[in-house]
């Protein structure tokens, strides 16, 4: 098939997206990335066998695009565009990533009458409640999360197919929308075996922490995933852990309430913010690390969802410690790969660091347990499996 993929950014990067389009293709399908153009980037190009065609875009339709669901002019301006798109692509399936653009791509689609496959990152409504615009006016006023929710159980019934990142996922989706269980595929977030196969060490990394107990935590730092939790510990275990230094990889706009937080501790030289680094650095950061962390608050997007770092500390053999979000715990309880703390509960995040600290034999268990999971059963090879099936069905 001639699969449209679209998405409402610029591209690349997004692994999730890159992952699904070269499996679809080593499958024997075309696929056509449909993406944002804010720069003077090729309006098409090829990267690893997509065929990527570029949209002129501007500041304007990007701030429109969080009204999409109060006001109609976003999904009308894309409409024009993806019209565009699937006409001159000869597009036979649309394959949509998240709900932002959807309206646009089944307004579009009226002409054609394609089969729609709807693939969810995450429970962007719920996700939603937690940006900061959202907490302050205008934002607080004009976007309306219920909204968006309304619109996303509208777009997962039209879909012909629904794809979501777990189990717990899934399982939201049916009971909230009643949709049939067979319509909803999981194809979840992990990685390609050369993540953990064809890295190359950063000596600066490896030395720079050398004398260090590492706490890592990589990916979006916003104060919803936690890390104030882990900063707080911190303060405390300074005392107990004299080499103890936590790592955080990302960033947020919510960073400056974490160096505040910081700040008021006096715990500067315990703690490095290294800001958003290249992804082939993240091996670097995990081998330099003694323990990886996923603290995440829990919400029901939390709940239903795993991050796809949890994946790359596994794969190099890294002990866990993360929080009760209902998801993450039951994964890393079921095959032993760390141990887990109580949401926002800094005592019992300093207790099973403490654990991991003073066992090192214990760290080199749930490590390796965690590398023989991710190894053998939690590829993207494997686990892209019902992606494939979706389409030599629709």
């Amino acid at each position: 098939m001639r699969i449209g993929m679209i998405l409402d950014k610029v591209f690349p990067p997004d692994p999730r997206v890159e992952n699904e389009a070269i499996e679809l293709i080593k499958s024997g399908h075309e696929v056509f990335l449909f993406c944002l153009n804010y720069k003077d980037e090729p309006s098409q190009e090829i990267i690893n066998t997509i065929n990527i065609k570029r949209y002129k875009s501007n500041k304007i339709e990007y701030k429109l695009s969080a009204l999409a669901y109060t006001f109609p002019f976003y999904s009308l301006l894309m409409k024009r565009k993806l019209t565009c798109f699937l006409y001159k692509n000869t597009i036979e399936a649309i394959h949509i990533h998240d709900i932002r653009i959807a309206e646009a791509a089944f307004l579009a689609n009226k002409k054609f009458q394609l089969p729609i496959v709807l693939d969810l990152h995450d429970n962007m409504p719920e996700v939603m409640k937690f940006y900061p615009h959202l907490q302050k006016f205008p934002g607080k006023y004009l976007i309306s999360p219920k909204r968006w929710k309304k619109k996303e159980e509208e777009f997962i019934k039209r879909a012909d197919k629904v794809i979501t990142v777990s189990q717990e996922f899934i399982n939201e989706v049916i009971q909230r929308t009643k949709v049939p269980e067979e319509k909803v595929v999981l194809v979840p977030n992990t990685i390609r075996k050369s993540f953990y196969e064809s890295y190359k060490l950063e000596n600066k990394i490896i030395k720079k922490f050398k004398d260090n107990f590492v706490i890592l935590y990589l990916g979006d730092t916003h104060l919803r995933r936690g890390l104030l939790t882990a900063i707080t510990s911190v303060s405390k275990l300074k005392n107990i852990i004299p080499t103890i230094k936590l790592v955080i990889v990302g960033k947020n706009t919510t960073d400056i309430k974490l160096k505040k937080k910081v700040a008021e501790l006096q715990i500067e030289k315990y703690v490095s913010f290294e800001g958003w680094q290249n992804v082939l650095l993240f091996p670097s950061y995990i081998k330099a690390s003694s323990i990886c962390i996923s603290p995440l608050h829990r919400n029901i997007q939390h709940d239903v969802a795993y991050a796809n770092k949890l994946f790359q500390y596994m794969s190099l053999e890294k002990p866990l410690l993360v929080s009760n979000a209902i998801a993450q715990k039951k994964l890393i309880e079921k095959i032993k790969a760390g141990l887990v703390h109580e949401e926002k509960n800094v005592e019992d995040f300093s207790k099973k660091v403490l654990t991991l600290y003073n066992d090192a034999t214990l760290r080199d268990k749930l490590g390796k347990n965690g590398a023989t999971f991710v190894r053998n059963q939690f590829t993207w090879d494997k686990t892209s499996e019902e992606l494939i099936n979706t389409y030599n069905n629709l």
